[in-house]
């Protein structure tokens, strides 16, 4: 059980990294949000929900009837 948490540790601080100064730029860019433009998202989230009657999956592609 040991072993296993050294090695889970591990693993997850090989993962940290440090930004550089001129990296910082490229993270704080708007694209890089979850969500870049958040009104387009939710009139996007809208008109899915209107054409589905359901919420939820509005980023899986295709239609409702499962013609693909």
């Amino acid at each position: 059980m040991r072993v296993l948490v050294i090695v889970s540790l591990l693993l997850s601080l090989s993962a940290c990294t440090q930004v550089k100064p001129w990296e910082r730029g490229y993270l704080a860019n708007p694209n890089m949000a979850w969500q870049p433009m958040p009104q387009k998202s939710a009139l996007d989230n809208h008109i899915y929900f209107s054409k589905e009657a359901s919420s939820g999956g509005g980023q899986a592609a295709g239609g409702g009837c499962g013609c693909n």
